[in-house]
């Protein structure tokens, strides 16, 4: 059998089954989309879940599906192909959760970028009622991803998926929208002109075939795929209960660098974040600059640790430090009393207070001693 007999037996099994079914894939695995098909079509000793999918094949024409897609400016990619993501083929020794696991049969896709370039793309997703807060940052964090070269994937739905896509775009990167109904719908409607953009210039990649309805199993088996195709899940604004805490556990599991940006302690749209934060599920991030730094190989974009400026008096010694501090800040006064205040002996403190005084950071006046203004800063 050709490899173009594949893609029709798996273009086939994927309108019979739902998405990221483990007993399908499982058997594809073993025995190869043909053999399955051959088997459903057969029909005998079916019973139950194999006999419904069996019975939806009826009505099944991969072909018209193939040529659909095609007409659309489309493709189905399936394992083996040169565009198929190998990163994707993880996903055979991942456990289930929630009941879907496995490597897709296929993936329905349109728009120009290849997949086979994404493998260093950082997913973006969080909460669909995101605050000003979380939309600002998963734009932000999506232009400083996208300006380093590395594409964006996300989900394409409100609130932070369409921040995450949009921040790429601005950023100069591509961008891949990975959907739980087919590529010819678009979902949420409002996304339309956002889907658009992408049959043009990225890519929209599903596993539910084209006409496909988006559905609660859908977008658990679509948050696999996201986590799979990236080196790494940021997620921005989650609530406790939330799908993008799935896509997070999903690069658990794979192995994949999950990250969390913080959100007010007081707000319920990152109690989900907060949570997988305080569990250790997720690194704090909280610019691309910390994405990369993480996603990026061994000594790839490091940064340095965040330090305060530098001041004048951070190079004395800590016993002059303590002479500085015992110097008034406006009113002079002998070398004896700053003595007295530092706790110090005199001779010890008149040497330190030269070494100041060579440092600019006091002065000596009619009065005394008392600080200088480099001091001060």
């Amino acid at each position: 059998m050709s490899h173009e007999d594949e893609r029709l037996a798996r273009a086939a099994l994927s309108r019979a089954f739902e998405p990221g079914e483990p007993r399908v894939l499982g058997v594809v695995s073993r025995f190869g989309a043909e053999e399955l098909l051959a088997r459903l079509r057969d029909g005998e000793d079916l019973q139950g879940f194999w006999a419904a999918g069996a019975a939806r094949l009826a009505t099944v024409d991969p072909r018209a599906d193939l040529d659909h897609v095609a007409r659309l400016g489309g493709r189905f990619v399936i394992p083996g192909d040169p565009e198929w993501p190998a990163q994707l083929d993880d996903l055979a020794s991942v456990p289930p959760l929630n009941e879907r696991t496995g490597v897709p049969l296929g993936l329905w896709v349109r728009g120009p970028l290849r997949l086979d370039t994404v493998a260093d793309s950082v997913a973006i997703v969080g909460s669909r009622a995101a605050t000003t807060y979380g939309d600002e940052l998963a734009g932000d964090l999506a232009v400083g991803v996208a300006r380093a070269g590395r594409p964006v994937v996300s989900g394409a739905a409100f609130g932070i998926d369409h921040a995450a896509h949009r921040g790429a775009l601005v950023g100069g990167a591509p961008t891949v929208a990975v959907l739980a109904c087919g590529v010819d719908r678009a979902y949420p409607r409002t996304n339309a002109p956002l889907l658009e953009h992408l049959y043009e210039h990225g890519a929209v990649v599903a596993e539910t075939p084209l006409g496909g309805a988006p559905q609660r199993i859908r977008f658990l088996a679509r948050n696999r795929v996201i986590a799979a195709l990236t080196r790494g899940t940021v997620v921005v604004e989650a609530a406790i209960r939330s799908g993008a805490l799935n896509t997070a556990h999903w690069a658990q599991r794979l192995n994949r660098v999950v990250m969390g940006v913080p959100g007010p302690v007081t707000s319920p749209a990152s109690g989900g974040v907060h949570q997988l934060l305080r569990t250790g599920g997720a690194e704090l991030v909280t610019s691309a600059e910390e994405v990369l730094e993480l996603v990026g190989a061994a000594g790839e974009h490091l940064l340095d640790d965040p330090r305060g400026p530098v001041r004048a008096r951070d190079a004395v010694p800590l016993r002059h430090q303590q002479v500085l501090d015992a110097v008034p800040l406006a009113t002079g006064a002998p070398a004896a009393s700053i003595a007295r205040v530092a706790g110090l002996p005199a001779a010890e403190v008149s040497t330190a207070l030269a070494h100041l005084e060579t440092a600019g950071l006091v002065e000596l006046d009619d009065e005394g001693w008392r600080l200088a203004a480099s001091a001060h800063r």
